[in-house]
């Protein structure tokens, strides 16, 4: 697999939404990096003066940092110790710093492909969107209702496990079955 592969993998089943925000289960994605680069390896960055600390302070709060290498590439990205209103937390215990490491390693594992779409605001990975595209054209083409039957069909079969897509492939069969009605 490669990093463009990755980008197309539909992440939205192992997601969950907090405060309007959407979180990339960890655990799942260190399992798919693994599963495409069977040598990915992670790391925290220490910090202190023995680097013995699992953060950088700044002020009374803290950040942490995590590198993920995989194909052959090594990334590093940041992410504030935060609390579930996504504000920095003042002098964060070891469970709200090993929160952030972990949240800082499934953000550092989508700037490998991963999940990137979730970071851009989108609902759907690259080439989803173009899957949507491509049934909606079918629907709209459809000559008649058994035709529009059959491709909304697969469209459906296809797209039922992304919500976004399937409301467009929806919005076509309905236009498209008024136009067959009149």
């Amino acid at each position: 697999m490669s990093p463009l592969e990755l980008l197309k993998v539909n992440v939205n089943d192992h997601t969950e939404k907090k405060n309007g925000l959407t979180y990339l289960s960890w655990a799942w994605a260190w399992q798919e990096a693994i599963k495409a680069d069977p040598k990915a390896e992670w790391q925290v960055k220490m910090f202190g003066p023995n680097y013995d600390q699992p953060y950088c302070k700044i002020g009374d709060t803290a950040m942490v940092f995590v590198e993920v290498s995989m194909f052959d590439k090594t990334l590093c990205c940041q992410l504030p110790v935060l609390d579930h209103r996504n504000k920095a937390i003042p002098n964060p215990d070891a469970f709200q710093v090993n929160t952030a490491i972990m949240r800082c390693l499934a953000k550092c594992i989508a700037m490998h492909g991963l999940g990137l779409y979730i970071y851009a605001g989108e609902d759907l990975p690259e080439g989803d969107a173009v899957d949507a595209t491509n049934y909606v054209k079918q629907i709209e083409e459809s000559k008649n209702v058994e035709e529009l039957k059959t491709s909304f069909k697969s469209a459906f079969a296809a797209l039922q496990r992304m919500p976004d897509a399937l409301a467009l492939v929806n919005a076509a069969k309905d236009k498209r079955k008024s136009e067959l009605a009149a």
